[in-house]
């Protein structure tokens, strides 16, 4: 990752020149602006006792995966993020739902904004879902019908942004003239927040039911995430993104299975040869032989 440079974005900031900026969408994009710690941070924190340097890479890597695997958070809540994000206000308002960042957003009734709006092209255009109702489906409009609705959203946003600018010039104040403006008008905020809540941010947001468009933005974040703190970020791909979540009644349907057909041996065998491959101590296998025996066919 490239040195992180300051930089003031609203006169010298060109995001495509700036290897710590991903573009998303047509104009917005994710800059990291600050990183405060990394996977030591997270060692340190909790190894409190003991301090820096007391142990092992391959230790301190079992640590991390401990500690994401059991949800024990507070060590991960050491490491910061700065972001400087550009993105339409309708993303930014289920962005803002998750409330454990610190947020500055460019404010409407300060300053003027911009003519920036997101444009979708005839093949962004999805249909709804029949299923969900807050969902689109991977299919979307096609022909003249799609070019037209494209085209009605650029004369629509361009026709709006037109009246804003007369409700400034007649005199009327920038916080109502504001309120016209569609959700499809860009913003921009800084927004810091802890590991352990911008991983918990990425679980929702990068999962395959979240808009596509928020989607973007957190796939974007996760390249920086990945890149400062590689041991954190492969505990949560392991334990959180890729792992998956039994109900109560669905585990019992799998204990009974696995009792049936005599399988925990096979089970036992596979995990055991995993665990070798990745070095394991022989107290780290029993440990997770045992915690996995006890999800698998509970007490």
């Amino acid at each position: 990752m490239a040195e992180i440079q300051p930089v003031n974005p609203k006169e010298d900031y060109d995001p495509k020149q700036d290897p710590n900026c991903i573009a998303c969408l047509d104009k917005g994009f994710v800059r990291l602006v600050e990183v405060m710690g990394g996977d030591h941070s997270i060692v340190q924190a909790a190894r409190v006792s003991y301090g820096k340097g007391t142990k092992s890479v391959r230790a301190d890597r079992a640590l991390i995966h401990y500690l994401m695997q059991n949800r024990h958070t507070t060590p991960f809540e050491m490491v910061e993020f700065k972001f400087h994000c550009r993105m339409p206000i309708f993303v930014a308002r289920q962005w803002i739902r998750h409330r454990t960042a610190n947020v500055n957003e460019v404010s409407g009734r300060y300053s003027i904004l911009e003519e920036s709006f997101w444009e979708p092209t005839p093949e962004e255009l999805r249909r709804q879902s029949g299923t969900n109702r807050q969902g689109s489906t991977g299919e979307h409009l096609e022909g003249k019908t799609a070019e037209k609705i494209a085209k009605e959203f650029r004369e629509e946003q361009k026709n709006l942004y037109q009246q804003y600018e007369s409700y400034l010039g007649a005199g009327v104040a920038r916080e109502i003239a504001r309120t016209n403006l569609p959700l499809s008008l860009y913003t921009e905020w800084y927004w810091k927040i802890d590991l352990h809540n911008l991983l918990h941010f990425l679980s929702l947001r990068m999962d395959a039911h979240a808009q596509k468009e928020i989607r973007i933005f957190a796939e974007a974040m996760a390249v920086f995430v990945k890149k400062q703190c590689p041991i954190a970020w492969e505990a949560f791909e392991e334990h959180v993104l890729k792992a998956s979540h039994l109900s109560g009644s669905e585990r019992q349907i799998l204990s009974e299975v696995i009792r049936d057909n005599d399988l925990w041996k096979k089970i036992e065998s596979a995990r055991v040869e995993q665990l070798k491959q990745e070095e394991a101590t022989t107290t780290r296998i029993q440990r997770e032989l045992d915690d996995l025996k006890l999800r698998l066919l509970g007490p």
